[in-house]
């Protein structure tokens, strides 16, 4: 990787990040800020897209507010284990998520779950943007279309990216502040507006739609999971894992919780608004000041947005060797060229978009993680040989993971309620139920086939 290796000392002069998904050698891992595990995930959740989620229950799903906030607590606790879990590998390994996967699919099958993930990259961010798009539309009535929202946002999100790993947790470290006190105003402000609206009695059609739900808040907790490891890379590797898991599961679930609920909130006291403009008709009232508001929750979706075009970068890499050459920081580039070109058309249509994409996260995040789950805990016992990491022939051939997935994701398709099409599993029950089917499929399948793999290859 010559090429690399000549433009390291300019890139570090410039201040931009030059390493990739190289593993970060122990001598190397300067990060010492533990609690830097809780503020990334707390700054990147505590965001208006987590609010517009939330806002999905009554007016999609028809759930009432106390079944809403009921699902938003299980599913999120669900949705943050994995997380909390592979955060705990990055200090341990000194390895981005992604690479970690070659452990358990290989060379080739991580190829395929790293064109996963970027399309997963993508489709965040085009989401993110969407929301604070609907808000500088607000804000000047209309005379600021959507696109020119999407772009603006994708700019200054793009140019944190690029920088890297320290600028990253520099943003992350501080951006919550604002966005928290901004929330508590909201909610003080529309609290006493806020209605306990009744939800249906209970059947199997409310089970029903407590899953459907459910699995769009899993989604958008566990989405995380394929980038966890990337934002503590450098630090110690005696680390303390417990804390990392502690501080990474609370960074993410209250912004979640909280915010979800607010959002629920919202639409039992502003019925027929969604997204953005939501928080906007709230702050209406305050004038100038709420308009300033505004603009910094506008802002906000780019601390969301942030990790998903920093892991965007290292995940093409993953794709090769001739991919690993071009600095992660040209791959964050055109990754937010594509997503704007999708965000732009997708903005018409919010509600659908942002359920349909968090239910399809869901389904290939839930047989990915159990199956590096497995790995770990029955085959490896949290034992890594991190020296073989770029080195094909040390790996797993991957056929055990490769297939798991595959019948994980047939079964994803029996039980997925989408709106291009209806396993016949759902149509039985009426329901989605596909990351659960796909993630046991996934998790059965690997327990037979990972031994047998071991004992034909021995890795």
């Amino acid at each position: 990787m010559a090429s690399t290796d000549v433009l390291e000392p300019a890139l570090e002069e410039a201040g931009i990040e030059s390493r990739g998904i190289e593993r970060v050698p122990t001598d190397k891992r300067t990060h010492v800020r533990i609690f830097d595990n809780f503020t990334m995930w707390l700054s990147a959740n505590l965001v208006l897209s987590t609010m517009a989620l939330g806002a999905l229950a009554i007016p999609v799903f028809g759930l009432g507010f106390w079944q809403a906030v009921g699902v938003i607590i299980i599913f999120n606790i669900l949705g943050v284990l994995p997380v909390a879990f592979f955060t705990t590998l990055g200090p341990r390994l000194g390895l981005r998520q992604m690479t970690i996967t070659r452990f358990s699919f290989g060379w080739v099958g991580a190829i395929i779950m790293a064109l996963f993930n970027v399309a997963a990259c993508i489709g965040w961010s085009a989401v993110n943007v969407i929301v604070g798009a609907q808000l500088v539309t607000a804000l000047s009535k209309g005379s600021v279309p959507a696109w020119v929202g999407i772009i603006a946002i994708a700019v200054i999100t793009t140019l944190v990216s690029i920088y890297g790993y320290k600028l990253v947790h520099r943003y992350e470290r501080i951006a919550w502040i604002p966005m928290a006190l901004i929330f508590l105003l909201i909610t003080v402000i529309a609290g006493p507006h806020m209605k306990i609206v009744a939800g249906p009695a209970l059947s199997l059609s409310t089970w029903a739609l407590f899953i459907s739900f459910g699995g769009a808040i899993y989604g958008f907790a566990t989405g995380w999971s394929s980038y966890a490891a990337d934002y503590n890379v450098n630090q110690p590797s005696d680390t303390p894992a417990s804390r990392v898991f502690w501080l990474t599961f609370l960074g993410v679930t209250i912004p979640c919780v909280l915010l979800e609920v607010l959002g629920v909130g919202l639409t039992t006291y502003l019925k027929g608004v969604s997204g953005g403009d939501l928080v906007a008709a709230v702050l209406h009232p305050l004038g100038g000041f709420g308009t300033f508001l505004l603009i910094l929750l506008a802002l906000s979706v780019i601390a969301n947005n942030i990790p998903n075009d920093y892991s965007l970068g290292l995940s093409i890499q993953v794709l090769g060797r001739s991919f690993q050459r071009v600095n992660r920081a040209v791959w964050t580039l055109i990754g937010a060229v594509i997503y704007v070109l999708i965000a732009i058309p997708a903005a018409g249509n919010f509600n659908e978009t942002l359920n349909n994409f968090l239910l399809l996260m869901a389904y290939w995040l839930g047989p990915w993680s159990i199956i590096l789950i497995l790995e770990h805990f029955v085959y490896r016992h949290g034992h890594y040989n991190v020296d073989d990491w770029n080195t094909r022939s040390k790996l797993p051939l991957g056929w055990a993971a490769i297939i798991a997935m595959v019948i994980g994701l047939i079964g994803v398709y029996l039980g997925a309620d989408q709106t291009l099409f209806v396993g016949p599993i759902a149509k039985l029950l009426n329901t989605d139920i596909g990351f659960e089917l796909g993630v046991v499929f996934a998790a059965v399948v690997y327990l037979i086939l990972r031994p047998i793999e071991l004992r034909r290859s021995r890795q």
